[in-house]
């Protein structure tokens, strides 16, 4: 199939107003059967595929004997009906995402395995996007990738009190990663901190993410094929642990914050 024409398709077309809106960008304009005979489309069925095309403002028609139908640019036609759908995806994902959290709460025992790297970023990054207030969470690793992606939702909800404790390096496809200069980078709220060989990203204290993996025999590499997630929506279990992240959080600004002895 041609590509233009499943590109119309895709947007709405049937299979015949395709190929008359794509015959009749290369003819600019033409009688019913003009466009019948250049597209293949049988005559008996031309009249109502170009009566279509017009209702959906496709192209113009011409008053005479015969009726002379003139296309519409593809910039404009386009362009017109990419908004469209971007809008109506827009809406469908505020209507679809409001009965997805509503069926989520309603779940009896909302915990979720998560098995492979790229599932479990693309679940951090969607609670991040989901979240209304704050993300707290605990980096002593990260995957290929993964701080790139963190970073990237992190910049587009700038709204949200981000806090991270992090441990200060580790290691990726044995090079050296300095976790904590990479979100500085960016002006994201990053503490260092003695954090073991897991990860936590707790929203709103409502929901959150356990991550673990195993390492290399010399504790250096993850191996990305043993990684899972643990997601849970057990609102006491995340603000329990929103709680003492918090309180650990505290400690370490304090002690930061400690004046030096001189000696």
């Amino acid at each position: 199939m041609d590509e233009n024409i499943a590109t119309l398709k895709g947007i709405g077309l049937t299979m015949y107003e395709a190929q008359a809106y794509v015959t009749l960008t290369s003819l600019i304009q033409g009688t019913a059967d003009e466009v019948s005979k250049s597209s293949g489309i049988p005559r008996s069925k031309i009249y109502d595929v170009l009566k279509k095309l017009n209702e959906k403002n496709f192209i113009e028609v011409e008053d005479g004997r015969p009726l002379t139908y003139i296309v519409k640019s593809p910039v404009e036609v386009l362009n017109r009906e990419k908004e469209r759908l971007n809008s109506e995806i827009d809406d469908s994902i505020s209507r679809l995402t409001n009965i997805y959290e509503n069926g989520m709460s309603q779940v009896q025992a909302p915990i979720w395995r998560i098995y492979g790297v790229e599932k479990i970023i693309n679940q951090e990054v969607e609670i991040i996007k989901r979240a209304k207030n704050t993300i707290n969470m605990r980096i002593g690793f990260l995957f290929e990738g993964e701080g790139e992606a963190l970073i990237n939702a992190f910049e587009k909800r700038r709204s949200l009190k981000v806090n991270i404790l992090a441990s200060p390096t580790c290691y990726i496809n044995n090079e050296e990663v300095n976790i904590i200069k990479m979100f500085k980078d960016h002006n994201i709220n990053i503490q260092k901190a003695d954090i073991p060989f897991v990860k936590v990203l707790i929203s709103d204290s409502k929901e959150m993410m356990h991550t673990y993996t195993k390492f290399s025999e010399d504790k250096r590499n993850v191996i990305p094929e043993t990684a899972i997630g643990i997601w849970n929506k057990y609102e006491d279990v995340a603000r329990n642990y929103d709680e003492r992240f918090e309180n650990q959080l505290k400690k370490i600004k304090k002690r930061s914050n400690k004046p030096k002895q001189v000696t």
